[in-house]
């Protein structure tokens, strides 16, 4: 349930990365409120999650999760430039967190 709960951070990390990007474009109070409730969301889950997870484990694949998933929406949603460089690197950041689990 642990691991379910970390993930679940990460993609509330992600749908509020997405949210600063909105506001910063629309500066209306729905995706400021957006913003605040994904953060919110993020770092209750987050707090769930290190109840069993050793910290550093678990704040590594939630950066992860997060940085990569917030590049990747970026590409999609935004316009991000999408290329092979960009690619590398979100699978090393995945891989290092998949790697820091493996291992601890």
């Amino acid at each position: 349930m642990n691991w379910l709960f970390l993930v679940t951070a990460g993609i509330f990390e992600m749908f509020g990365v997405t949210m600063i990007n909105k506001w910063h474009k629309d500066r209306n109070w729905k995706a400021f409120l957006l913003l605040v409730v994904g953060f919110g969301l993020s770092f209750a889950f987050l707090s769930l999650a290190m109840k069993t997870l050793p910290m550093g484990t678990a704040y590594a694949v939630w950066t992860g999760i997060g940085a990569s998933g917030g590049t990747i929406l970026g590409m999609l949603l935004y316009g991000e430039p999408r290329n092979l460089p960009r690619v590398i690197s979100i699978a090393v950041v995945l891989s290092c967190a998949v790697g820091l689990k493996l291992v601890g």
